[in-house]
């Protein structure tokens, strides 16, 4: 069983930064994959950006070049820096961890509003 929980969502202004956290526990021997998806009120789950084991990143190109995905393997923690912040990037953002199938966290809100 993996459990996975986001942190640092909340309010922010355009084009302010914001920096969120996920941190996977329990049986996380061989988590591959981890990454953010997010969700708009009114839309589906869309994906964000992923990171390898190895390091290797992937983005959608809503947020290429403002989003940045890093992980700590030592902490089974990924992060998900956000900066130029739109008011479209309002969403719950989920985080998942990669073992055998995707393990969701409970998702946290990020507000973009003046």
């Amino acid at each position: 069983q993996v459990q996975v929980v986001e942190s640092g969502g909340g309010l922010v202004q355009p084009g302010g930064s914001l920096t969120l956290s996920c941190a996977a526990s329990g049986t996380i021997f061989s988590i591959g994959t981890m990454g953010w998806f997010r969700q708009a009120p009114g839309k589906e789950r869309e994906w964000v950006a992923t990171v390898s084991t190895g390091g290797s990143t992937t983005y959608a190109d809503a947020v290429k070049g403002r989003f940045t995905i890093s992980r700590d393997n030592a902490k089974n923690t990924v992060y998900l820096q956000m900066s130029s912040l739109k008011p479209e990037d309002t969403a719950v953002y989920y985080c998942y961890a990669m073992r055998y199938t995707k393990h969701w966290g409970q998702g946290t809100q990020v507000t973009v509003s003046s």
